[in-house]
């Protein structure tokens, strides 16, 4: 199964977007979130390497949106942030004598691309503008 870090960063950039330019400290996305500020940092760096944070380090440093909010696709950052699949792996490896066990991979495989395909479209119809009116 995916693990957080799409909620996370989600839940990063809708705040990011709330602020309006301002920056925002890890430690108030961490407070928010309630996870350790240094698991906020390392979400802000991958998404800044996506385009989608900049950020000012130092004291009085922060993070604010790198583009509009109309202007970042959900799908593009359920990709940015995933690294497992989303209905996970089988980790042993089947029986190839049995009639099922040396097919079920790459149909599971097949049915594991639809689904992500699937989810990707349809969260590449909303934009962090529209997941962020969701709290007006």
């Amino acid at each position: 199964m995916n693990n957080s870090r799409f909620p996370v960063s989600l839940h990063i950039l809708t705040l990011l977007n709330d602020a309006k330019g301002t920056l925002v400290s890890s430690e108030y996305l961490a407070g928010s979130i309630n996870i350790n500020p240094a698991l906020v940092r390392k979400e802000i760096m991958n998404l800044r390497k996506h385009g989608f944070v900049n950020s000012k380090e130092g004291k009085g440093g922060g993070s604010f949106l790198a583009k509009n909010a109309a202007d970042i696709n959900l799908g593009e950052v359920y990709k940015a942030v995933k690294n497992s699949d989303i209905l996970g792996r089988n980790k042993n490896e089947p029986n190839p004598k049995c009639p099922i066990g040396k097919q079920i991979n790459q149909h599971l495989n097949t049915l594991y691309s639809d689904v992500e395909s699937t989810l990707i479209m349809n969260l590449s119809k909303q934009t962090l503008a529209d997941f962020a009116l969701k709290f007006k």
